[in-house]
Formats: C-alpha cells, sequence, structure tokens
C-alpha cells in the first residue's frame, strides 16, 4: 500500500536532537544552497529573494482566483449576486457535479499555461511546490476537511512515456505542509482514452465513462474518508468528475477537488484582467 503521510510539524527532529540545532542547521543549508544556486523566477527565470517566488512583474501577471466564485467548480463571478444564493455557476446549476466543493489557484491564461504545461510535459517539477503552495492557500477550508489527499491518475502507457504523474506531484506537496495522508495510486486508468482536448463535455464524459477505477486493495482505505481530489487543470470536470464517481461508489463520505487552473467558461476572454470591467471578477491576491 502506498500512502505517504508527512511528519506533523514541530515533530520531525530525531531523537536527542535539539530542534533549535536543527532549525539553524536548515537555515544554514538553505543559505549555502541560495549562494551556490541562486533562487530565480518560475516565470522569467529573474532574480527572487526565495525559491518558489515570483518576481512582481511575472506575479501582476498571473490571475489568482479569489471570491467570489462559483463554490462547486471555482469559476469566479463578477460580485457575489452573480451567484446567487447557493453560489453557483449556471453549468453547475444546471448539471451538479458529483463533488461537494471545488477550488482552483489560477486562471488558465497565456500566462498561467507555461507553468501547468511545463509541469505537465517539460519535466519542470520542480514546479508542483510552487504551484501547490497557491493551491494549498486558495483551497485551505478543503484541505482541512480532508483526510486523504488523491491525484487523477495516468494510463500506465502515458505515466511511463512521461515518467511522473504532475498530479500526483501536486497531491504530495499539498499533503507535506500539514501530514495529510496523500494515496498516489488510489485510483488507475484502466484503459488510455483519446486526447479530450477538442471534445465537448458530453463526448469527454463519454469517452471518460468506465476509464478509471479503484484499486481493489484501496476499497478499505476510502470508505468513509473525505477525499481531496487533486488535478492540474479544470476545463469541463469530465475527468473530476468521473474520478469523483468512482470515488463516492466505493463508499467516500464526500469528495472535493483542487487544481492549479481553471480554464475559463466557454465565452470568457482568456486574458480578462486586460478589461477593466472584468478585471474586478478576478481577484488578484498576494
Amino acid at each position: 500500500m502506498i500512502l505517504y503521510r508527512d511528519a506533523e510539524p514541530g515533530k520531525g527532529t530525531g531523537r536527542g536532537i535539539i530542534p533549535g540545532t536543527v532549525r539553524a542547521a536548515r537555515r544554514a543549508g538553505s543559505w549555502l544552497l541560495d549562494t551556490l544556486l541562486p533562487p530565480d523566477c518560475p516565470c522569467c527565470h529573474g532574480d527572487v529573494d526565495r525559491i518558489g517566488h515570483f518576481c512582481p512583474t511575472c506575479f501582476r501577471q498571473l490571475t489568482f482566483i479569489a471570491d467570489p466564485c462559483c463554490t462547486r467548480c471555482g469559476q469566479p463571478f463578477i460580485s457575489a449576486s452573480f451567484g446567487g444564493p447557493r453560489m453557483m455557476c449556471g453549468p453547475c446549476e444546471d448539471t451538479p457535479p458529483p463533488w461537494r466543493a471545488g477550488r482552483a489557484a489560477l486562471v488558465y491564461d497565456d500566462w498561467s499555461r507555461p507553468l501547468v504545461l511545463g509541469l505537465k510535459y517539460g519535466d519542470r517539477t520542480e514546479l508542483a511546490p510552487v504551484l501547490a503552495a497557491h493551491m494549498g492557500r486558495i483551497g485551505r477550508s478543503l484541505l482541512e476537511h480532508a483526510d486523504i489527499v488523491v491525484p487523477v491518475p495516468l494510463h500506465r502507457g502515458r505515466l511511463f512515456r512521461r515518467r511522473y504523474n504532475q498530479a500526483a506531484l501536486l497531491a504530495r506537496a499539498l499533503g507535506r505542509p500539514t501530514g495529510t495522508i496523500v494515496s498516489p495510486d488510489m485510483l488507475v486508468r484502466v484503459r488510455s482514452t483519446a486526447p479530450l482536448g477538442r471534445m465537448g463535455p458530453a463526448a469527454r464524459r463519454d469517452a471518460l465513462r468506465g476509464a478509471i477505477a479503484i484499486r481493489p486493495t484501496r476499497r478499505d482505505t476510502v470508505a468513509n474518508r473525505h477525499i481531496l481530489l487533486v488535478d492540474d487543470v479544470m476545463t469541463t470536470g469530465a475527468t473530476l468528475g468521473e474520478c469523483a464517481h468512482v470515488l463516492l461508489a466505493a463508499g467516500a463520505a464526500s469528495v472535493d477537488v483542487l487544481v492549479a487552473a481553471r480554464a475559463p467558461a466557454p465565452g470568457e476572454p482568456r486574458r480578462p484582467e486586460k478589461n477593466a470591467v472584468l478585471r474586478e471578477r478576478y481577484a488578484v491576491v498576494g
């Protein structure tokens, strides 16, 4: 069984080692590493003061999603009144997703796309903790509610070619600060699917039906647990929806979703902050 739980804060030191000494050693190690390999901006590779931080110029270009937004899929609203009494977007009202709540850290646009695709296809695995830090901030309440963090799985053929699952790296980085259990192999893709990029929502759901299953040895693990499902991008939510259905059918008490980026709804501009009115819809937070 592959389950991870990182040490609880303050409990990661060895026996007989003075905590202050460990902290001092870590600070010295960080200083030495920063001296030998100065930290740079994940976007432009310019100088920054700390690993994982964006330079001011790039940070201003990134569009972080803050409230108000749809409580089910994270789609931003111009104002809270657009969400109605249940704070849900039109598509989620018409066809509620199977998960309980969902959030996204970034709008998937021209500035966030290189980060997501760099992690997904470009071997830039160092971006996982960078994106996870913002996911954890945006989805703090979802993490607090979760018993287990579960990534969306890759088919074994794709995993062999890519050598890693970007969703699993995000899940691992999310679970580390809180010590939440991470189960990177709870779900498995039992068959490969055609690329979903050009498919509509219905076609995506049809393509994914039956493609994801829970590993038989994990059924006892998921029963009556609150699951946080993690992925890199939410577009139509079809993949996340199929995963959520499988987890709930296996007895999960609830499923929430947390993603690095949320694709704009159909008809929404890719760079909404260029429009003075729509800018209010995508609040940038520090």
